[in-house]
């Protein structure tokens, strides 16, 4: 290659090697009077370093390879520079070598992206052209296309280091942690307490009004969905429609600009990520960590035809996982058309710099790492021994973050919920299922007449999921906090639309309701949607809407109550609905932003999650950090389990009714784990009748001294329509063994006085 558009004022000076491979961190880094580049483009004959001004681009050619790293210092070049490169090499993309120079290509480790993707032709690869429906058509193994993509392609842009003092990292114990999972954009764009310009931004994030939402929940741990810079993929593109929940990752050390405000993305990409600092800052003021969805595991440029935008032309077989076919393609596991290959060095480099980087100069507190089993894939599938994985638990930098796996793919093997490593915790899928079978699934079976599943996997993930998280090396080491217990989340239904839809409703999504998952174990009560209540009294099916918002409160509470990590999706505290939308992920519109206006029922769902999550803080018998042995704690001075199981009667669960599909009652003791500490006794009535239960007496033994547990007092009646209703009950004050009357579908919780 050669420089065809301009030349700079001096020539750039290269940076010497020599064979122990001396060379530059990857990127493009300040240093002295210019920059440090470096770029891994290992199968490469010749890069250059593209510097585009408004006049034209100008290019450096780059000394290499050094252990297939390109690199030299380039004088003369300052913070805002607007920069590329180009790759020449082998153009034979039957053997997974696509090296086109005349493709601009962003750089992996840009700290700043200026600039969209057309989605012209012009950024492939190969020769391609748009059809009469608007999509890109060509043959992935043909010809290299000539056409030279500057004007259509994103630029990486040099950005400095950000400095000055931030606030420490809040350190929430796992014990005490709740989760909130929410999208930057969807849960400010609709909050009218922020000014208008600070709506679905970062520093919307950070604004007052949105913290003190968080932090009268209970939220201690804010996970953001994807925050690095990402495009629409180009099916999306041809319908109109954008990548809403960002899982197509353009660059994974630069903040997606479209969430800065404009202030900030007029200023550039410096700007962008200082609003991102104080974001941080600002939440860590408040107590509030803040933990990133990151997406290692694929990126923006999909499958064997998709476009040219970064690693496929620096090297796409040393960056990206293939078969062993004739022509060989890539191998994907994630569902999205190619698979970031954690089997080569360099890839894993390339993800821990972006860890360290971001918990280091943004100070995020960790990371949430999507579809994680793809992250630790050997040669011969999941290997939680991963050198990844391995790198996880001894950085420096990262093991003492919070760091949790979303622990499945798309590929052979991949379903390993709780097979990663400590300190490591997982969504527990278990957990869900369980929670929405129990409550839903089965009720609506019963409803037909049918049996059920029966009580023993929900009592085994209310009790944290030991089955799971427990068989590590010592067992019992991780705890049930490595369970992040979750019944929804941004993929699938809302709570909301649980309780009103047995099917998905995606047709918003122009893929003809084939996409989200068909598995909802959901019940709409006897009527499909929303039940449009208004003024009229006999709308249809008002009379479904009460026990609607009970099946909510009862899933609300399982979720909160259960020993574990919960984890809240945003806007499900206030009744969200998608309209029966399960894959919601293209809509950048209301149907997935957080509603803040809140009509009566939905305010007073508002207090309820606010009081369940005060009950679960105020009260260490909720916040286990310890499986249950079911014995006492050696600890203490008290000889109570930790953990008790009775029936509708009072008495010890025994064998039989753990295994009987039709038992739908279940009683749940957790003894305080300090000297001191109350009790909490959790009753569940899943039928579809009332049921009278008989309280059950602590089980302390009768040569143990001392005065025996009084009342049981109520804490909460799933019942309820808001908390305040139990100054009206009758049966809060009980003493072990009197009889409470549990209305059908129902969750009572007991403090011990």
């Amino acid at each position: 290659m050669s420089d065809t558009t301009g030349s700079l004022p001096h020539r750039p000076t290269v940076r010497p090697t020599d064979r122990h491979g001396h060379v530059p961190p990857l990127g493009v880094h300040l240093a002295g009077d210019g920059v440090d580049v470096a770029v891994l483009a290992a199968r490469a004959t010749a890069v250059d370093l593209c510097l585009v001004d408004d006049d034209g681009e100008r290019r450096v050619p780059l000394d290499g390879p050094t252990y297939g790293v390109w690199h030299a210092h380039v004088p003369g070049v300052t913070e805002g520079q607007r920069y590329g490169f180009r790759v020449d090499g082998p153009w034979v993309p039957a053997e997974g070598l696509r090296h086109n120079p005349a493709k601009l290509l962003v750089d992996p480790y840009a700290r700043g992206i200026v600039g969209a993707f057309d989605h012209s032709p012009v950024g492939y690869g190969y020769v391609a052209e748009v059809d009469d429906d608007g999509r890109v058509v060509g043959d992935p193994f043909g010809e290299l296309d000539p056409r030279d993509s500057l004007g259509h392609v994103p630029l990486s842009v040099v950005v400095a280091p950000r400095t000055g003092d931030q606030a420490p990292r809040p350190h929430v114990p796992w014990s005490q942690t709740v989760v909130y999972e929410a999208h930057v954009r969807g849960l400010t764009i609709g909050l009218d307490a922020l000014p208008e310009e600070l709506r679905g931004t970062y520093a919307g994030l950070a604004h007052p009004a949105t913290i003190e939402h968080l932090r009268s929940l209970g939220v201690t741990t804010l996970e953001l969905l994807p925050v690095h810079a990402f495009v629409d993929e180009p099916h999306l593109a041809v319908k109109g429609l954008t990548n809403y929940w960002g899982y197509s990752t353009l660059g994974f050390f630069t903040p997606h600009p479209g969430y800065a405000t404009a202030a900030a993305r007029d200023a550039g990409p410096g700007a962008v990520l200082e609003e991102v600092r104080g974001m941080v800052h600002l939440l860590h003021e408040a107590g509030i960590e803040v933990i990133l969805d990151v997406v290692h595991n694929h990126t923006c440029e999909a499958g064997d035809d998709g476009p040219q935008l970064s690693w496929r032309g620096l090297d796409a077989r040393g960056y990206y996982l293939h078969d062993d076919g004739t022509p060989v393609r890539f191998a994907d596991v994630t569902g999205t058309g190619n698979t970031l290959d954690h089997r080569r060095p360099r890839v894993v480099q390339m993800t821990l710099d972006s860890l360290r980087y971001w918990a280091q100069e943004v100070g995020v507190d960790g990371f949430r790492f999507d579809l994680a089993v793809t992250l630790g894939r050997g040669h011969h599938g999941f290997d939680p021994d991963h050198p990844f994985l391995v790198a996880l638990q001894t950085d420096p930098v990262l093991n003492g973050l919070k760091l949790i796996a979303e622990p499945w793919d798309v590929g052979p093997g991949g379903w390993q919920t709780g097979n990663f490593p400590a300190p490591m915790a997982e969504w527990n899928d278990r957990f869900r299922d369980a929670a929405r079978q129990f409550w839903l699934a089965d009720a609506r079976e019963a409803s037909h007449g049918r049996a059920g599943h029966g009580v023993r996997e929900l009592a085994t993930r209310l009790a944290g999921s030991a089955d799971l998280f427990g068989h590590s090396d010592p067992p019992l080491v991780r705890g049930p906090v490595a369970s992040v217990n979750l019944v929804t989340a941004h993929d699938g239904f809302t709570l909301a639309d649980l309780v009103a839809y047995d099917h998905k409703h995606n047709e918003a999504n122009g893929e003809d309701g084939r996409d989200g998952s068909g598995d909802n174990r959901s019940w709409n009560h006897g009527l499909e949607g929303r039940v449009e209540t208004g003024d009229a009294a006999l709308a249809p099916g008002i009379e479904i809407v009460p026990l609607r918002r009970r099946s909510m409160r009862n899933l609300l509470a399982t979720l909160v109550l259960a020993a574990g990590t919960p984890m809240l999706t945003a806007g499900d505290e206030m009744g969200r609905t998608q309209r029966g939308n399960n894959n919601a992920y293209c809509q950048d519109t209301p149907t997935s932003w957080v509603s803040w206006d809140l009509s009566p029922w939905r305010q007073d769902f508002l207090a309820t999650t606010r009081h369940l999550l005060a009950l679960r803080r105020e009260h260490r018998a909720l916040r286990a950090d310890a499986f249950y042995l079911g014995r006492p704690r050696h600890a203490l001075r008290t000889a109570v389990p930790d953990l008790a199981w009775f029936d509708a009667t009072g008495a010890p669960l025994d064998h039989g009714g753990w295994v009987a599909p039709d038992r739908r009652v279940l009683q749940m003791l957790r003894t305080g784990p300090a000297d001191g500490a109350h009790d909490v006794l959790l009753v569940l009535n899943g039928s579809l009748d009332e049921v009278e239960v008989t309280l059950p007496a602590v089980p302390v033994p009768d040569d143990v001294p001392g005065p025996r547990p009084g009342t049981w007092d109520l804490a909460w009646d799933s019942v309820w329509e808001h908390p305040d209703e139990r100054g009206t009950a009758d049966d809060a004050h009980l003493a072990p063994g009197a009889r409470a009357l549990l209305e059908p579908l129902s969750v009572h919780v007991y403090i011990s006085a």
